[in-house]
């Protein structure tokens, strides 16, 4: 390997993901926040709808415990990620960030440690609310949770990415915490999450047709059910769930990168 390679573009990315990852460990009660939070969410929800609830083309006595389960597991990611670009905003205000871009670094090692930093956190906490399938009647086989950690990642990957974007823009935990509520929370409540798309109006059907979580919380929904084929037109099939999960991840760590390229003096000062 090239040593001016190592030194600018690979020993700092892998030492910011790091970085990111202790801050996460060490951070317990974050930790519990993150799977506790979703978890009596998802139980009283779903236990309070309860078999009231039958989500289309399902076997019967499918309740809502089971149709919820995808969803929670995608919103653990995404609180996950929202919290670790909050780092973002302390490095700037702490002079971390202003120091490492001067340094003779790649800016896209910046990004990448960021991000992927911000990835593993999101996909460790919601890996092991993934490990409650059991408990709602889930079967998860070694190459399934493989599967199944494969696509998390991928989400994940995506949501930091966009996280990293915002935060980058963003002077203020306040202001962060305002917009992604106003973009990822709707985001999360119109990808199949919550209700599938057929019940709802036709606005609300073209809106979630172009959510790019969606396709994520499909992907997720389509490995874990043993009768996946028998999911119906609600659920995008997987080849295209894999998809448009890529695209959406690729794109925004472009737009990262773009971003991070135009420093502005006020926010980094």
């Amino acid at each position: 390997m090239n040593p001016s390679m190592y030194n600018r573009f690979w020993l700092p990315m892998i030492s910011l993901w790091w970085r990111e990852l202790l801050r996460f460990v060490r951070q317990r009660s974050r930790i519990v926040g993150l799977l506790a939070a979703p978890l009596l969410f998802w139980l009283l929800i779903g236990s309070g709808l309860g078999a009231s609830f039958q989500p289309p083309s399902a076997s019967p006595g499918t309740g809502y415990l089971q149709y919820f389960f995808p969803g929670t597991v995608v919103m653990v990611v995404l609180f996950a990620s929202i919290f670790s670009n909050m780092s973002v905003i302390e490095d700037r205000h702490e002079g971390f960030l202003l120091s490492v871009l001067v340094a003779p670094i790649s800016r896209a090692s910046l990004v990448l440690g960021k991000v992927l930093g911000g990835t593993t956190q999101a996909v460790l906490p919601g890996f092991l609310f993934l490990l409650a399938g059991p408990m709602v009647g889930f079967v998860l086989r070694p190459l399934q949770v493989i599967a199944l950690g494969g696509v998390l990642f991928l989400i994940a990957f995506g949501l930091t990415s966009l996280g990293f974007v915002i935060a980058w823009w963003m002077d203020s935990a306040q202001g962060f915490h305002a917009v992604l509520n106003l973009v990822l929370l709707p985001m999360w409540m119109l990808s199949g999450a919550l209700f599938p798309a057929s019940g709802a109006s036709a606005w609300i059907r073209w809106i979630m047709d172009l959510n790019p979580l969606t396709y994520g919380v499909a992907a997720l929904r389509r490995i874990l059910y043993e009768q996946g084929p028998a999911l119906g037109n609600d659920v995008a099939p997987l080849g295209l769930s894999l998809g448009v999960t890529v695209l959406f991840g690729v794109l925004t760590l472009a737009a990262a990168l773009i971003w991070s390229g135009r420093p502005s003096v006020r926010q980094l000062s």
